[in-house]
Order: C-alpha cells, then sequence, then structure tokens
C-alpha cells in the first residue's frame, strides 16, 4: 500500500519513538516534538529529507540531521502560540491559567493580543507565522475528522446561557452527538457554545443537561467578565467529567469573542475566511442553521454556493430553524428555495419550525455522509 503524506507524519513522542524503531526517519515531517532527549536517536537515525518544524533539539543533533539533508525550521522564540502545531487545541489548552491569573493570562487571550499587535503591520514575518500556523490546524483538523459523519450547527453568538432558545441548541448537539454524528460549530458563544454542551452531556444521564443548564444560567454571557463564563464551563466539565467530544472551530479574527470549552478539539485559525469556507467544507453529513443574524446568513450562502454549483460533490443536506426567523426576520429561506429550484440540492434543503424537529428533518434528506 502506497504510504500517504499523513503516514509521515510525527506529532508526538510516542510516534517518534515507534517510527525509530522501526527503522528510518527519512522522508519523515516531526512537528512541534520536544527532542532534546533523544539525540542518540537524531545521531544514530537516518534523516533524509526529513523535515523538522520547530522541534527543539541539541545543537549536535540539529548540525547532524542538517548534514544527512533534513530541513529544520527552529521553534520561534517569544511566541503565545506554536505555528507548527501537529494536533488540535483543547479547552484546557486554550485556558491555562484561568483558575491563577483570570483570562487575560491564558494563551487564548495572549494569542489574540499579539494577533491585534501584528495584524495591521505589514510585517511579512507575523503573516507568515500565522499562514503557517493556520495550515498546520487545518492538516490536524482534517487528521482528527477523517471517516467522521460531521454535522455543523450555525446560529448566533448572542443566545444567552439561561434562554429557551440555548436549552434547545443544548438538547439537539446531544440528539446529534448520540445519533452517531459529531457536531462542529465556530467554536464560540451562544448558540455553539449550547451544541458543545449538548454533545458533551450525550454519554451522560438526560438529567445532567438540565443540571448543567441550571449552573451555567448564573453567569449567562462572556460580558462583563470572560473569566467567569469560562470558569462556568469549567465547573461543568470538572462536576460531570468525560463528557462527549465535539469540534469547535473558532477564530482570533473575532478574538473579543472568546472559545467555549465544551469542544473537546478546538480548531482555532486566525483567518475568519479559512475557518468559515473549513468549517462548512467539512460538515459532510448536513448543515443546521438556528436563528442568528449577519454571521448565520452569511453561513447559510455560503454553504449554498458550493451546493448550487455541487463543486463538493453531492450537496450536503441544509435544515433552517425557526420559520418565523428566516421567512419574515430576515427572509433566506425564500432565496434559498428560488436558488435551490430544479437543481440537485433542492431535495436537500429543509425549513422546520423548531429545534426539536431538526435531526429528523436531516435524518430525511439524502446525504452520502449518512
Amino acid at each position: 500500500m502506497t504510504a500517504t503524506p499523513h503516514d509521515r507524519e510525527i506529532e508526538s513522542l510516542e510516534e517518534f519513538d515507534d517510527v525509530v524503531a522501526r527503522g528510518s526517519l527519512a522522508g519523515h515531517r516531526v512537528q512541534s516534538v520536544d527532542l532534546t532527549g533523544r539525540t542518540a536517536d537524531l545521531l544514530r537515525a537516518d534523516t533524509a529529507s526529513a523535515v523538522f518544524l520547530g522541534c527543539p533539539m541539541e545543537p549536535d543533533a540539529a548540525a547532524k540531521v542538517r548534514a544527512d539533508g533534513a530541513l529544520v525550521f527552529p521553534p520561534v522564540p517569544d511566541l503565545p502560540f506554536d505555528p507548527y502545531r501537529g494536533l488540535l487545541y483543547s479547552p484546557d489548552d486554550l485556558f491555562g491559567g484561568l483558575a491563577d491569573g483570570g483570562y487575560e493570562s491564558t494563551p487564548d487571550a495572549l494569542a489574540y493580543g499579539w494577533f491585534q499587535r501584528t495584524k495591521a503591520d505589514s510585517d511579512i514575518f507575523a503573516s507568515m507565522l500565522r499562514a503557517v500556523h493556520d495550515d498546520s490546524i487545518s492538516d490536524a483538523l482534517d487528521e482528527h475528522l477523517a471517516g467522521e459523519r460531521v454535522v455543523g450547527v450555525m446560529g448566533g453568538h448572542a443566545m444567552g446561557r439561561g434562554t429557551d432558545a440555548y436549552a434547545g441548541a443544548a438538547r439537539l448537539g446531544r440528539e446529534l452527538a448520540r445519533a452517531g454524528f459529531t457536531v462542529a460549530t465556530g467554536g464560540g458563544p451562544g448558540a455553539m457554545e449550547a451544541a458543545n454542551l449538548g454533545a458533551y452531556a450525550a454519554p451522560h444521564p438526560d438529567e445532567m443537561l438540565d443540571d448543567a443548564l441550571l449552573l451555567l444560567a448564573k453567569t449567562p454571557t462572556f460580558v462583563p467578565s470572560v473569566s467567569d463564563w469560562a470558569q462556568a464551563a469549567f465547573e461543568v466539565r470538572h462536576r460531570w467529567p468525560r463528557g462527549g467530544d465535539s469540534v469547535g472551530i473558532p477564530t482570533w479574527f473575532y478574538g473579543h469573542e472568546p472559545p467555549n470549552a465544551f469542544a473537546g478539539h478546538i480548531a482555532k485559525y486566525f483567518a475568519n475566511a479559512t475557518r468559515e469556507d473549513g468549517l462548512l467544507a467539512r460538515s459532510n453529513a448536513g448543515v443546521i442553521f438556528l436563528p442568528g443574524a449577519a454571521g448565520t446568513l452569511q453561513e447559510i450562502f455560503d454553504n449554498a454556493t458550493p451546493n448550487y454549483y455541487e463543486s463538493r460533490g453531492e450537496p450536503t443536506p441544509m435544515v433552517l430553524v425557526n420559520r418565523h426567523h428566516w421567512t419574515e426576520h430576515l427572509p433566506a429561506w425564500p432565496l434559498l428555495r428560488s436558488l435551490a429550484r430544479g437543481r440537485s440540492m433542492e431535495a436537500r434543503i429543509a425549513l422546520v419550525d423548531s429545534v426539536e424537529e431538526a435531526p429528523a428533518a436531516l435524518l430525511r434528506l439524502p446525504a452520502d455522509a449518512h
């Protein structure tokens, strides 16, 4: 069997040791693995055509692998993020230090601060680092979602904890996860957090979600304190550990909106356009659109465009929730239906009145990933 590029990627010490034990490192790509304790292995192994991305190593090991013909991209000092990281973020990665120093001290906040300082200064090095980071995240996301049936849940960031709408979005996420789908959201607050919370609650008894919603309602939004808002989420995680997995795909472009802590795997990007397209493109089993404003409206037609042209193969199902919202308040549905008329996507769109109807509507629509 021909090796794929992912077969040649090494993203942990365990993978490194396994490859070394089986023979050569030649042609492999090693991402953000601390190799300072593996000098003997590097001096002994064949590393021709290997690439080391942000891997600390001793000077004699670095000199040897370069002499073999390997490319070595050293770690970049004084950055609040790792541009070469090989894995998606976890909530603990982004919110490290929250309990001691508040949100302002976390890696997530520090990365946003760096982005704010560098995004407008036209520094080619900073823009290159952002691009390398985002491409590394996309690679990690593809690896994580390989073979998964992914349902995207889109909706407004302003949906507050403690509301009926938030509870409905959480129950939606739980039902999708229990049906075997991987829930993917924009990774932020509001409807996005609710859907990730529901997926987290999926392995627990039904009462767990009811109790978690009551606990979270005490801190309805991330304003005025992101710290209090995030700490409430971690209290839920600590009280009910071993929750279900889901994916959040947020962005530092909207860094004033923090990521939520209920997505087990977080693909955070600097470039919002890459994040938006990536989220929709990976929702291979369909997308459910909860009520939202401009951002959600944009996502509807961002998803409709490749469906219209069938540029991603068969169109993916689209379910819009809340008839009044999408026909009267923001009348996206009439335009979407007109756009779909006479095309194969016409059979893959649905409008429902309530969030409770969305999973069944999604399952009625044809989709290759079902």
